[in-house]
């Protein structure tokens, strides 16, 4: 038997937060890349999937005419359309200020509330208990795509999506799996191992220098092994509150199935089955997944393709903010400012976006 450890011995702060929900209870800052194309002009949309509600912002160049679209596809957990958390201190969210950079540049965008995040989760939460799944994640991209396609200042040939982190691997699902297809991806920090495997390396960078590091990871083993079987997970008083919580919270009700589907998703193997151009995109400063690891793995995978693209802005974090610090400084806890007011979207990482997605799109 383990003796209990001193809770101020290791700060847990898991950096790929899963989609925890019910348990999970700024700046509009510009970059300098933007060459101001547009005025651009917003509208609140909303649609239905079955008996739940799922609500979007529209951003557009406000011009007539008929322009090509990118769907933006949030990364876990309760992150919304702008890709605020409440996990996360800001409101100052990549996604808000990618949608605006995009609409001032000539593109219609649609981001979109997760249905178990924003301001209308309560209304929805209660009836998808037992429903969040990889579908369901789907069925939500699916029905952007339909409200896209229904609009005339768009080209039903030139539908995009920008997808972030745990988002890229429902993006990948919906080209596989969905009518009509995207005419690209841009897969923003996806990673290139398993979200298992890619959650225990995480953990394991943070507890690998402290006495008990070794103890810890032994102890969430357990834990997952008895997660993934399908057991019912209890906390383990020998562990930092930080990995109880983390893997009790993957069993609630209201994140179920999804928290087991999506553990042995293997995003190689979805890749490999893409078959429409795809840029993807890791920073040097993302501190969840790593641009040299999952980097390597994912052009692995796309076996030399013309229709994949890799870049590694050497400045870029993991919400493709511009990241001043050397990524020796950098630790678990800088995910803390992702969303703090001022900071702004790596120049580099938005000019090779929009470079791709202007030539992709012609």
């Amino acid at each position: 038997m383990l003796k209990p450890m001193k809770r101020n011995h290791a700060v847990i702060c898991l950096l790929l937060i899963m989609a925890i929900t019910i348990s999970a209870a700024g700046c509009n800052q510009q970059s300098p890349v933007s060459a101001d194309k547009f005025e651009i002009a917003t509208e609140e949309i909303s649609w239905a999937i079955e008996d739940t509600t799922v609500y979007a912002t529209i951003t557009r160049p406000d011009v007539e005419g008929v322009y090509p679209a990118v769907i933006l596809v949030a990364g876990s957990g309760p992150t919304d359309r702008n890709w605020n958390s409440p996990l996360l201190p800001g409101t100052n969210g990549s996604g808000r200020l990618l949608a605006e950079a995009l609409a001032r540049e000539g593109f219609v965008t649609l981001r979109y509330d997760k249905r178990f995040t924003g301001p209308h989760a309560e209304e929805n939460i209660p009836l998808l208990i037992g429903r969040i799944s990889l579908k369901s994640h789907v069925d939500e991209i699916a029905g952007g795509v339909e409200t896209l396609l229904n609009r005339p200042n768009v080209d039903p040939e030139r539908i995009f999506t920008l997808a972030n982190s745990e988002g890229t691997i429902h993006a990948m699902n919906y080209q596989l799996e969905r009518e009509p297809g995207l005419a690209g991806l841009v897969l923003a920090a996806p990673p290139g191992r398993s979200l298992a495997e890619l959650m225990r390396s995480q953990l394991a960078a943070q507890v690998e220098n402290i006495p008990e590091g070794d103890e810890i990871m032994a102890g969430y083993d357990r834990m997952m092994e008895d997660f993934l079987a399908g057991k019912t997970v209890v906390p383990d008083p020998d562990l930092p509150d930080g990995v109880n919580n983390l893997v009790i919270s993957l069993q609630q009700p209201a994140n179920l199935p999804f928290t087991r589907e999506i553990q042995d998703v293997d995003p190689v193997q979805l890749l490999e089955r893409i078959a429409v151009p795809v840029l993807i995109v890791i920073g040097q400063k993302d501190i969840q997944v790593d641009w040299q690891v999952d980097g390597e793995l994912l052009e692995a995978a796309a076996n030399a393709s013309p229709e994949v693209t890799f870049i590694y802005p050497e400045d870029a974090d993991h919400v493709l903010k511009y990241e001043p610090k050397s990524r020796a400084e950098l630790s678990a806890a800088d995910a803390l400012n992702y969303n703090a007011s001022g900071r702004m979207l790596d120049p580099a990482l938005l000019r090779a976006i929009l470079d791709w997605l202007n030539e992709a799109g012609r």
